[in-house]
């Protein structure tokens, strides 16, 4: 298996196809870059931005160049050297008509060759929550009708644009025309699926979805055809050497991933680069009897927060954050307030599947209990559970999982939370497989749904709930993040590197991807705000009381409230571009555009004032119009306030940019470059951090000659610094293979008066070594650099002789290597030469 020694991550579509991409390789093979990694190819449904929603994974888009362009583009990449990595979707497909596979379904129902390669209940008509009423209501408004399909000529239920089609042998063929509103409806009556509407998809949906999306339905992998059926084109493309690697996406909404993992190693083979898109939660560790190399790194995220934020000042910054509020904030109630709602209505109705199955088994074992004990325990049980999923299977649940559940078992069984202790043992039998033969079935079924469901009950909850409405520090309210504070520390980030080291060596380590809040440059500003808690307060409150006369009453409250605008701030700080100013009307109003959508999903995802499901909209309207008056020209007092105010933290964070960079490259695992963030990447939530970047600029800005690689203050502002670092240690790790691949992760020690200021490692292969030191925590420091501080040489690392990567000079160190050789705030990387 080739190992990659830097991945670059590109989006296909909004605006970007396979020839454009074949124009970027010479680009990515100056910077450094091993393997292209593709957003999923795959057929998608029309207009998709994403490629998420496939249509056909046996085709490629022809919307974005299709099987010639992808070849061509093939071709160029194997021309230039570098492989490419696939992101596949096992888990769903778009529950689209466009689908064919979906739309045999739809119209021969369980008759249909495809009915079991989706994850449907038949044991009821298919549901399809599309419509924008009530089926009856829509019927009665004239809104649905029997139409000839433009395409194919056989009846259908007309919908606006979108034809369902009748199922044959239920529609005679005298009675084709003019068919009275109760015809219609009886005739809807014998179709094999159930027209419905939207609204009611969190109650009576009859397949899996993936997390809340009803477009895109689960996908039976488990069951080998439909495995086959799925991966043929996957496969061929790894057979014949076009693909060298796959990223699996939501590989924990898999009946069984363990399984799906061996079998795509068998089919793919041992060369196959594979990994799996999977979010670990607090001290959990990737399955040490999985196939892959690892995962796609949002761990690695996480881990990045215990070198930028300043620890000590979390106590005060949550104190500040809770006087803005008007009350302590407890984020443990927060946390299950969000899951609360989560499981009692966005996921009402697999919770409520999961509490039939549950009532079923016990009375199949002979076991009565009270219905409403049982939900409340099941409840309780999905509430408590602190990271995605476990991995039982039909051979019972691995001994890391059964010790997991016991000990949330004993969580749940707190007596406020009022759970009877014989129903939680009794779900616990159920997913541990302790059942009798007679209800082995069903327990399978329970324990797979159950597994199925706590996965995106923890990303919606958290991710796309918890981290929207809880603002203290929005650099910590990442994907991969933990949702309670917690303490934050070098020695922790040292003690996770040295387990990646030996657990996951060759796992991506991203810092931005398609799904993250917000760029990797904006969280790196962001963890600034941890260095001067009490200045920032200062400047919200200022701020705020700047802009007060926007504030509306509503019946509900003021819009925004005070901790919601102490959140508008800090997202406008986070993605204020370097170089805008407060007279620069154009890029006032581009930024204006972006964060006005930003803020209208903020609000949504809070589910609380307003959300997508029951928009608000007189208060959507009074803070969106008071976001948008922060960024008026007019308002020019707030914007030389605001820019002024701010300056500090922008440097700082450059400063930052340039440590995450450094480690990313440098530390263990496989540096993953998103499209754009080798620059400056100050991009909010999606879909702004799915924009096409500027390739030519950035090209360009490659191109420019610099052989020193430090120093000028332009260079960091515009990006091109931190680009010549991705450039040149991608450069280093295509040279150095085996030392970035095997070598040891050594921390090292830091002594005098900046001994905090500094971050310092070595990664070390037999005889070869490298030493890394990096800035940190650089707020309001004279930028002379650190004249008092000194790095402690282990004796295998001490008087040797040593290349500086940038400058190129060749160093002798003792046992110690002075930071006062290297003024300013630049990282240093020395290369040990080898022994004579």
């Amino acid at each position: 298996m080739k190992i990659p020694t830097a991945t670059y991550r590109i989006q296909f579509r909004n605006g970007l196809n396979f020839d454009t991409a074949t124009g970027l390789i010479p680009y990515l093979k100056q910077l450094g870059i091993s393997h292209f990694y593709a957003s999923p190819v795959f057929t998608a449904t029309s207009g998709s931005t994403h490629g998420y929603d496939v249509t056909n994974a046996n085709e490629i888009d022809p919307t974005i160049g299709g099987r010639e362009g992808f070849d061509r583009m093939v071709q160029a990449l194997k021309a230039a050297g570098i492989g490419l990595i696939l992101d596949i979707v096992p888990n769903h497909m778009a529950a689209s008509l466009e689908n064919i596979w979906w739309r045999d379904v739809i119209e021969h129902g369980k008759k249909s060759r495809y009915a079991r390669h989706f994850d449907i209940d038949w044991s009821r008509r298919l549901t399809l929550p599309f419509l924008g009423d009530a089926f009856e209501d829509a019927l009665e408004k004239g809104d649905i009708v029997l139409k000839p399909d433009p395409k194919t000529g056989q009846p259908a239920f007309a919908y606006f644009d979108t034809y369902y089609p009748v199922a044959p042998g239920t529609l005679t063929a005298s009675k084709t025309d003019d068919l009275s509103k109760t015809e219609l409806a009886e005739l809807h009556e014998r179709q094999p699926y159930r027209l419905m509407c939207w609204r009611d998809a969190p109650r009576e949906l009859s397949y899996r979805r993936f997390f809340e999306i009803t477009g895109l339905a689960g996908v039976r992998v488990e069951d080998e055809g439909v495995f086959d059926d799925t991966h043929r084109l996957i496969l061929e493309l790894v057979r014949s050497g076009v693909a060298d690697g796959l990223r699996v996406d939501h590989v924990d909404g898999l009946a069984d991933p363990k399984a799906y993992l061996e079998r795509l190693r068998e089919k793919a083979g041992p060369d196959c680069y594979i990994t799996v898109e999977k979010i670990l939660g607090k001290g959990e560790r990737l399955p040490p009897d999985w196939p892959v190399s690892g995962t796609t790194g949002y761990e690695f995220i996480a881990s990045l927060s215990d070198v930028l934020v300043n620890d000590e000042n979390i106590a005060v910054f949550s104190e500040l954050y809770d006087s803005v509020v008007g009350k302590p904030v407890d984020m443990r109630n927060e946390l299950r307030a969000a899951k609360l709602m989560m499981v009692e209505k966005n996921f009402e109705g697999e919770y409520t599947t999961l509490w039939k199955l549950a009532n079923s088994i016990a009375g199949t074992g002979g076991t009565m209990y009270d219905e409403n004990d049982i939900r409340t325990a099941l409840r309780e049980l999905l509430i408590a559970f602190p990271v995605y999923r476990t991995y039982g299977t039909e051979q019972g649940m691995p001994a890391e999982d059964t010790a997991l559940l016991h000990k949330i078992l004993r969580k749940v069984s707190a007596p406020a939370l009022a759970v009877q202790p014989e129903i939680l043992a009794f779900l616990a039998r159920i997913l541990c497989g302790e059942t009798s033969a007679a209800a082995a079935s069903q327990a399978g079924l329970f324990r797979t749904r159950f597994q199925q469901l706590t996965g995106p009950l923890m990303a919606k909850s958290v991710e796309d709930t918890l981290f929207f409405r809880q603002n203290m520090e929005l650099a910590l309210n990442e994907v991969g993040a933990e949702p309670l504070i917690r303490t934050f520390s070098l020695s922790r980030f040292h003690t996770e590197m040295i387990k990646r080291r030996e657990e996951q060596p060759a796992a991506l380590s991203a810092t931005s991807t398609h799904d993250t809040k917000r760029g990797e440059d904006a969280r790196a500003r962001l963890f600034t705000l941890t260095e001067a808690p009490q200045d920032w307060a200062a400047c919200v409150k200022r701020w705020h009381r700047m802009n007060e006369s926007k504030v509306i009453m509503l019946p509900d409250g003021p819009a925004p409230r005070p901790a919601l605008t102490w959140m508008l701030y800090q997202a406008l700080a986070g993605a204020w571009p370097v170089t805008l100013t407060p007279e620069d009307e154009q890029g006032l109003q581009e930024l204006d555009e972006r964060f006005q959508s930003f803020v209208e999903k903020a609000l949504r995802e809070a589910k609380l004032r307003t959300n997508w499901d029951n928009n608000n909209e007189d208060y959507e309207k009074a803070v969106l119009d008071y976001a948008h008056h922060l960024l008026s020209a007019e308002n020019r007092l707030f914007l030389q306030d605001f820019h002024a105010s701010i300056q500090p933290f922008i440097h700082a964070g450059l400063v930052n940019s340039l440590t995450q960079t450094v480690i990313k490259l440098m530390a263990p695992g496989v540096p993953d470059i998103y499209q754009g963030s080798e620059a400056l990447n100050f991009s909010l939530v999606d879909p702004d951090n799915r924009r096409l970047p500027d390739f030519a600029g950035l090209a360009r800005l490659l191109r420019q000659d610099d052989k020193t690689g430090r120093g000028q203050a332009e260079r960091k502002l515009n990006g091109q610094l931190k680009q010549y670092l991705v450039a040149t240690l991608a450069g280093l790790r295509q040279q150095k293979p085996a030392l970035f691949q095997q070598g040891d992760y050594v921390p090292l020690s830091v002594t005098g008066q900046h001994a905090e200021n500094i971050i310092a490692f070595a990664r070390v292969h037999n005889d070869d070594a490298v030493i890394v030191a990096a800035p940190r925590l650089v707020l309001g420091l004279p930028a002379r650099g650190f004249p008092q501080a000194e790095i402690v040489l282990p004796p295998h690392l001490a008087y040797r002789h040593y290349r500086d990567l940038f400058s190129d000079k060749e160093i002798t160190l003792s046992d110690q290597l002075d930071m006062a050789v290297w003024p300013g705030f630049s990282p240093v990387i020395l290369i040990a030469s080898s022994p004579s």
